[in-house]
Order: structure tokens, then C-alpha cells, then sequence
């Protein structure tokens, strides 16, 4: 398992990280930062400049997932990793990706007082030899104050266990997350496990539409960006009865009709990915009531909404929403089309 300490910038996650292996029996640390630091080296300098925090990288979300799949492959125990998230997208796609290698996660929140972490922040030691690092460190942490007291509004308290170490030393505080983490009241975080493919796929996604002709969309919390209803079709399974019963897992709409066919798209191997045939359906409109009875998000969606066609093109990936463009002028034509990438085949 993965014990994730978070936590503001300078809250003692790393210290704190340093007194749990000699506590936890075949445990090892494995700090992130060090995949950021690796990135320095392997990244364009002008790739580098275009985002301000190397987690909006995410070659940086991948190799944390897969560093930590490789570390607990390698050595079995618990890893503790000190790493602050404050992006509930990032939480959810890296640990996601971890649920999907079977990896589980208890997330724990050190979080002092304020004041209190301000304190740490001033008379926190730092390297002497990284030029003006004292001013830049110290500024960062400071300037993530803020995006902290954001996240602790929005959703972190809810998804952490919070530890307040305010008054508490390192050792005391990884005394805390022991006890906690063996008596059970760090659960494993409630993320949907799905396993990662090891050959090509095929998918069925339904699209079903407001009283406006708005297309439903729905927010993953194992995958980044917006996606249809929808999911992978079992060994055995019909496809079109694939997405019927992901439509009800994930949204609570049960359909009473089998869906009518509108896209199929072949989706090239693209490494990790290995592709395969991507198929969308119609599944027609629903009236006031039926949306209305839509489920909030549960452990699988992050959130949902009907989107206009315009809108859609801002929300998905580029594939989906090619996929998605021309699925909508299948129904307008009402005859299914083949594309390869996204682009219409004769």
C-alpha cells in the first residue's frame, strides 16, 4: 500500500515522511520531487517554461504513478510518499492510476494551524547553495497558502485524514498516522479500480440529450478530461448492452430501448494506450424528470452536465470530441459512420 502524506508546503510532510519508515516495519520513502527534478534533465527548457509547477506536467502525474507501481513491484511493504496535492483533478488521476495496478492509498493531511505553518515556513532550513533559494522557496510556500485554504474548502478535508500537528514534533506526528493507519480510521480512498488494458479494447459510450438537444458529459475521477456515459465491453458482453448498463452504473438512467448505432471509430495504439474500437450510440432524449434523477457523482464521477455541441469542443480531449462531432451529424443524417482517428472513412 501507499501511505500519501499531504499537506501545504512546508507542513513537515517530508520530515514527518523520515520518522514514519523507521516506524512502519518494510516501508521506504519515496519522495516526488525527485521526478521533477529528473525533468530538468529531460525536458526542453522552453517545454519547461510553459507551465509554472511541474505537476501541470503530465509526464510528471504518469511517472509518479508508474515510479510508485515500479518501487512497490520492486520491494513489496509500504511506501510513503510526501507530496503536496492540491488539484482534486491530479489526486484523482494519479491516484486512480494507482487503483487501477491494484495499488491501495491511505491519504493523510498534516495540517497545522495557520500561524503555526507560517512559523515553519520562516525558520524552515534550506540548501545554502541554491541561488536566491532562500527568498524563492520561501515565496513558493507562501504563495500556496492560499490554493491550500482553497482546497481544504473544496475537497480535501473531505478526502484526507487530517492529522493537526500544531503542537506536535515529527515523531509524534508519525506516531499519529500509525495508529491511525493500523486501527483502520485511514480508509483506503474511495477511487474506482480500473484495471488498465493489456491489449486493444473495444468501448461503448451512449449519448443522451436534454430537452435542448444538450449532449450529457460526464467528469471521470480515473482519467483526465470530460467523456461520454459509458465504459469497456466485457468478455461476452453485447456492446450496445455495454453502454446500457454503464449508463446505469454511473448515472442511475435506466434505458428500456437498445441504442442506436451512430460512430464507430478505430483508435490507433498510441503507447501506453493500445487503442481499439471506440463505438457511440444514440440513447436519445431525456425528459425534465429523468434528468432530474440523475446521481451525483459517486466514487467513478467527479461531476456532470448536458453540453451544447460548442460547449463540448472546450470540455473533451480532441479525439472525443471529434468522435463526438461526427456521431452528431450521424444522427442528423440517421446513418451510422465509420472512422478511423476520429476522420470519416468511405
Amino acid at each position: 500500500m501507499i501511505v500519501w502524506i499531504n499537506g501545504a508546503f512546508g507542513a513537515g510532510k517530508t520530515t514527518t515522511a523520515r520518522e514514519l519508515i523507521d516506524l512502519i516495519p518494510n516501508s521506504t520513502l519515496f519522495d516526488p520531487e525527485v521526478i521533477g527534478g529528473a525533468l530538468t534533465h529531460l525536458l526542453p527548457p522552453k517545454h519547461l517554461a510553459e507551465v509554472g509547477d511541474y505537476q501541470d506536467l503530465p509526464i510528471w502525474r504518469r511517472l509518479v504513478i508508474d515510479t510508485a507501481a515500479a518501487l512497490l513491484a520492486e520491494l513489496g511493504g509500504t511506501l510513503v510518499v510526501p507530496m503536496t496535492l492540491l488539484r482534486q483533478d491530479y489526486r484523482d488521476e494519479i491516484f486512480g492510476g494507482l487503483a487501477a495496478r491494484r495499488i491501495s492509498v491511505r491519504h493523510v493531511l498534516l495540517a497545522p494551524a495557520e500561524t503555526i505553518l507560517r512559523e515553519r515556513i520562516a525558520g524552515r532550513e534550506l540548501p545554502p547553495d541554491l541561488p536566491d533559494g532562500e527568498m524563492r522557496v520561501r515565496q513558493w510556500s507562501y504563495d500556496h497558502i492560499e490554493p491550500y485554504r482553497a482546497a481544504l474548502a473544496s475537497w480535501l478535508t473531505a478526502d484526507a485524514h487530517p492529522v493537526d500537528t500544531s503542537a506536535l514534533t515529527p515523531y509524534e506526528t508519525a506516531v499519529r498516522i500509525v495508529d491511525a493507519v493500523s486501527s483502520g480510521s485511514v480508509p483506503v480512498c474511495d477511487i474506482v479500480q480500473t484495471p488498465e488494458p493489456t491489449a486493444e479494447t473495444i468501448a461503448a459510450g451512449v449519448l443522451l440529450f436534454d430537452e435542448h438537444d444538450r449532449v450529457l458529459l460526464v467528469d471521470p475521477t480515473y482519467k483526465a478530461g470530460w467523456e461520454f456515459p459509458g465504459g469497456v465491453v466485457e468478455p461476452g458482453e453485447a456492446p450496445a448492452r455495454a453502454g446500457m448498463r454503464e449508463v446505469t452504473e454511473e448515472t442511475g438512467i435506466r434505458l428500456d430501448d437498445v441504442p442506436r448505432l451512430l460512430v464507430v471509430d478505430w483508435e490507433p495504439p498510441a503507447p501506453p494506450g493500445f487503442g481499439g474500437l471506440r463505438l457511440l450510440y444514440d440513447g436519445g432524449h431525456l425528459d425534465s424528470t429523468e434528468a432530474h434523477r440523475l446521481l451525483l457523482p459517486g466514487p467513478e464521477l467527479r461531476d456532470w452536465r448536458f453540453a451544447t455541441e460548442a460547449e463540448a469542443a472546450d470540455l473533451l480531449p480532441p479525439v472525443r470530441y471529434e468522435r463526438l462531432r461526427w456521431a452528431l451529424r450521424a444522427r442528423e443524417r440517421g446513418a451510422a459512420l465509420y472512422l478511423e482517428a476520429g476522420i470519416p472513412t468511405p
